[in-house]
């Protein structure tokens, strides 16, 4: 991997480490100031490896030099030890006898216990799945903005208002107890699930496939699984719906670089391990009687390792999007669950369902609906599509648009 590619993938995958061991020893009213030394961190990776190479150990490096950057905050920051150091966990003493711990286990607990603080309920949902976004997975404000269909204006401020919450609660970096795990949880893999969600399909890159989101998504949540206290049936799921979906990494781009649609994608370049993988934890969430739209949704996902155009597997598609729908109703579910009851009932039945929908801002609307005119209604077809291509935010998405009209 050169290093036009590491820095940025180190971003992805040591920026939250470091930023949740730094908030941790300042304590979680410092949040900027954790912020601050990890980035400062990596700007010094860009300065120093750009004129001296890139290190033997890169990963041991960014560590070594933000426990240097924040011994030499605490000591030479006047300002700071005078009006903040008395109030933070550890004192500019303490620096020298209690080392800034970056070993594995304090990494994986820190990042655990910052992931449910920035959950806790003195702050508004969106809010806790924005600033988990921005500070445990590194996404850009723009990236945080696209997620919830709003402006970075808007983003700006409820991180800022978020954090001053935090800041005036005094919410501690510590592991909830299990009544509040069960508050917290669902944030906690919401967050996750927008995660893997824009790595797999991201309407902020022109990137086909972003593997290192999804993969940090895969790492997050199966340190929810290695814990006891939060290895419960909705998370074993969530980890499921995300095997199956990596499964097809390698087959979902082309040697251009290009999106390769599903029903085009090669069988043999499926990762037979990883289904399997998915299977095993799928099998680990049917404990207990909850299904969450993680059960379901991974359902789905499994039915789709199987390439066979079957009716024995758009039925129990279609059945499990039903139920989905019945426990959260989300358009998108809606929409995708159209394609299933074409597979089942016929293209026409499938427009009818369809165009009531309505979702005229959604370039997968018009898509789909290209796709269900198609052999139909061809100039119809060809609208949607051609209304799809303006809507679509990536070039990746207008490129596969644009193929598509080429084949009517």
């Amino acid at each position: 991997m050169s290093e036009q590619q590491l820095i940025p993938h180190l971003f992805r995958t040591e920026f939250s480490k470091i930023t949740s061991v730094l908030c941790k020893f300042f304590g979680i009213e410092h949040i900027e100031i954790a912020e601050d030394i990890a980035s400062d961190t990596f700007l010094s990776a860009v300065e120093t490896w750009s004129y001296k190479g890139l290190p033997q150990n890169p990963t041991a490096w960014l560590y070594t030099v933000a426990k240097n950057k924040a011994r030499n905050y605490l000591h030479h920051n006047n300002i700071f030890i005078q009006k903040i150091a008395p109030e933070i966990k550890h004192t500019s003493t303490d620096v020298e006898e209690n080392e800034i711990d970056l070993s594995e286990k304090n990494i994986t607990d820190s990042q655990l216990q910052m992931l449910f603080a920035l959950c806790h309920p003195v702050i508004p949902v969106e809010a806790q799945i924005g600033l988990s976004l921005r500070i445990l997975c590194g996404f850009g404000i723009d990236e945080i903005a696209n997620a919830f269909l709003t402006n970075k204006e808007t983003i700006n401020k409820r991180l800022f208002r978020a954090k001053e919450k935090l800041r005036t609660e005094k919410v501690e970096i510590e592991f909830p107890t299990s009544t509040e795990i069960n508050r917290r949880l669902e944030t906690v893999l919401t967050t996750l699930y927008l995660l893997f969600n824009e790595g797999y399909f991201s309407e902020s890159s022109d990137n086909v496939l972003r593997e290192d989101l999804c993969l940090e998504a895969m790492r997050l949540n199966y340190l929810l699984i290695e814990n006891e206290q939060t290895n419960l049936p909705e998370v074993n799921a969530l980890f499921a719906l995300m095997c199956f979906h990596a499964s097809r990494f390698a087959a979902r781009k082309n040697e251009n670089g290009e999106i390769v649609l599903y029903e085009d994608q090669d069988e043999n370049l499926w990762n037979k391990e990883l289904i399997e993988r998915g299977a095993y934890y799928l099998n680990q969430s049917s404990h207990g009687n909850k299904i969450s739209k993680y059960h379901l949704e991974a359902g789905i996902a499994y039915w789709h390792t199987i390439k066979a155009d079957t009716k024995e597997k758009w039925e129990n598609i279609l059945k499990l999007y039903n139920h989905l729908l019945q426990i959260q109703y989300s358009p998108i579910a809606a929409l995708n669950r159209t394609f299933a009851l074409s597979k089942v009932h016929g293209q026409q039945t499938a427009i009818k369902e369809a165009e009531k929908l309505q979702l005229i801002n959604n370039h997968y609307y018009y898509s789909l609906l290209g796709e269900l005119y198609k052999e139909i209604d061809n100039n119809k077809a060809k609208e949607n599509f051609q209304t799809a291509y303006t809507l679509a935010k990536t070039q990746t998405d207008k490129q596969t648009i644009k193929k598509k009209m080429d084949e009517l």
